[in-house]
């Protein structure tokens, strides 16, 4: 998923100017391009500035800190995700599996890029408080492929739950295989796992018995 020219799928941010648009681009391939060769040490501030062609202080304008920048090339990534996923929308019969599908897609395009992947997820896993806006992005993009997949517009309190524990257990399956610690066969299984409670969240509520 690393960073090619994405201007026909990528609305402007509604605050910036083309010209800002275009830099902001620049900025965040630049990003990507450096991970991917990389991982996280490799995104230094100077060198994504100068690889973007803009000025120091005009990239923090942008991003305050690295960890601004990688949280914010991973929203990119996702963006570019979630595009392709309605062109080419997943094909299961039923939401389990349709969800499954697109987090498998989503973490087999984030192998190919290894050190991209590690690096936009040790950002996630380091930032504070400042970058939490960033970070609400990244869920909210994450959620709405999740729910895309599924097929659902007005989500139940109930599937908004199962949601968030489907974004958790993807989440730390990609830690996990970054890490060593787990094969692609289990993130695999992991995912599929989780998926099923996709069905149980549509189930009308029991109710305990009177008396």
């Amino acid at each position: 998923m690393t960073a090619d020219s994405r201007a026909d799928h990528r609305p402007a941010s509604p605050h910036l100017t083309e010209r800002q648009e275009a830099r902001r681009r620049r900025i965040l391939d630049a990003s990507a391009q450096l991970a991917a060769r990389g991982g996280f040490e490799a995104v230094q501030m100077r060198e994504v500035a100068e690889a973007a062609g803009v000025a120091l202080g005009t990239l923090y304008r942008y991003f305050p800190s690295k960890i601004h920048l990688l949280v914010a090339t991973m929203q990119d990534q996702l963006q570019h995700l979630h595009t392709t996923l309605r062109r080419r929308p997943p094909a299961g019969e039923d939401p389990a599996e349709r969800v499954a599908e697109t987090l498998m897609r989503a973490f087999r395009a984030l192998q190919r890029e290894p050190q991209l992947a590690d690096a936009m997820v040790r950002a996630l896993t380091f930032a504070d408080r400042s970058v939490s806006p960033e970070v609400d992005t990244v869920s909210r993009l994450t959620t709405a492929i999740i729910l895309d997949a599924m097929g659902t517009e007005h989500p139940t309190p109930e599937q908004l739950s199962v949601v968030r524990v489907i974004e958790h257990t993807w989440h730390s399956a990609l830690i996990t295989w970054l890490s060593g610690r787990a094969s692609i066969a289990q993130v695999k299984v992991d995912i599929e796992t989780v998926c099923r409670l996709i069905a149980l969240s549509g189930r009308a509520p029991r109710h305990a018995p009177a008396g």
